[in-house]
């Protein structure tokens, strides 16, 4: 955005801001987010020197300080905590007015790059061939991205955005449609002693016929994704302690979904799934057991942060209207996986018949 403005005369108040530079809000933003000058700067492709200029010149029209620095440490003061809340939705909201007018100018083309994980919901697929539909030009491509970086591919740009399981807590990305709200469900070992007692389990002795209860999961190895997913994201995917605080025994860290299945079947411990999902990749040798007490699974759309697109605001529309009906019912979608071709999840063609 920097390159196309320059500089923009803001009203504030009544009373306009003659000059500002773009740029000092973008070194502000970033360095919001990065709390570290060097990394702000290469964020930026500027030197460390050209970020505290213009922070101080930012600084300087507001007429307070923004951020406290030290040799050791960078930190919002109070007011510029007010001013990033301020400024965020007004910047996403000028990036997006612009890319608007771009989309518009040029139509909505080119390759449309979805990733999902696992399995795609129908609705998802749905809404891709909405957009295909819609916009002739625009050719939608599904990528699987795996469990263990659920948010890598969006960032470095390997897809213009993705279907990821919530929760959503990266300062750089931008959650929008949120929706497919899905019990969880624990898949064991066919010869699990949870699947054998399961099966006889009656409804008045439990939390359902051949539920598990979220304590129980006290006994059981929870196979988790490994780094680089955010640990917050981890921990949602297998909790390291029951809902009464019991801690759960960690079992093998895995990449995708079909590693996690696979120790699942070779006994070395459970994988927490939404119910679909589970259902989706039915074996013999592995049982899905409903689990009362954890909260329900969701997904949701993200992108990067100031990188909306007319293909991100064609694919957000279309999984609103397809998705939001799930959203607000909270049922479970059916899932289907795209063709795989020479190792990228294509759209297959038929998916139009969805519609």
């Amino acid at each position: 955005m920097s390159e196309t403005y320059g500089s923009v005369e803001w009203i504030s108040g009544g009373k306009p801001v003659s000059g500002l530079e773009i740029r000092e809000l973008e070194c502000f933003l970033a360095l919001s987010e990065e709390l570290h000058f060097g990394r702000a700067a290469e964020r930026l492709y500027v030197s460390q020197s050209r970020v505290s200029q213009l922070l101080r010149a930012l600084e300087g029209r507001i007429g307070a300080r923004l951020l406290d620095r030290t040799s050791r440490r960078v930190r919002l003061t109070p007011l510029g905590e007010r001013f990033l809340a301020d400024l965020r939705p007004a910047y996403d909201a000028l990036s997006g007015a612009v890319e608007g007018a771009r989309g518009a100018a040029r139509g909505v083309t080119g390759v449309l790059r979805v990733g999902f994980q696992g399995a795609a919901d129908e609705r998802v697929m749905a809404a891709l061939a909405a957009v295909r539909e819609r916009h002739p030009g625009c050719e939608p491509e599904t990528v699987e991205i795996p469990m263990a970086d659920p948010f890598g591919a969006v960032r470095d740009g390997e897809v213009d955005a993705a279907i990821v399981c919530l929760p959503v807590e990266e300062p750089d990305l931008v959650l929008g449609p949120v929706f497919s709200r899905q019990p969880q469900t624990l898949v064991v070992r066919a010869g699990h002693r949870l699947a054998k007692r399961g099966r006889g389990r009656g409804r008045e002795r439990g939390p359902g016929p051949g539920a598990v209860d979220a304590e129980e999961l006290a006994d059981c190895p929870l196979v988790a994704p490994s780094d680089p997913a955010p640990r917050y994201w981890r921990e949602f995917m297998a909790p390291p302690v029951t809902p009464g605080g019991r801690p759960i025994p960690r079992g093998p860290r895995v990449r995708t979904l079909q590693e996690g299945l696979t120790a699942v079947a070779a006994g070395r411990g459970g994988m927490l799934l939404c119910a679909p999902t589970a259902a989706y990749h039915g074996r013999r040798d592995i049982t899905p057991l409903p689990v009362a007490g954890l909260p329900d699974s969701m997904l949701g759309l993200v992108w990067r942060r100031g990188g909306e697109t007319a293909r991100i605001r064609a694919l957000r529309r279309a999984v609103d209207e397809e998705c939001g009906a799930a959203a607000s019912s909270g049922r479970p979608a059916p899932l289907r996986r795209p063709v795989v071709d020479h190792g990228e999840a294509l759209l297959a063609e038929e998916v139009a018949g969805l519609r």
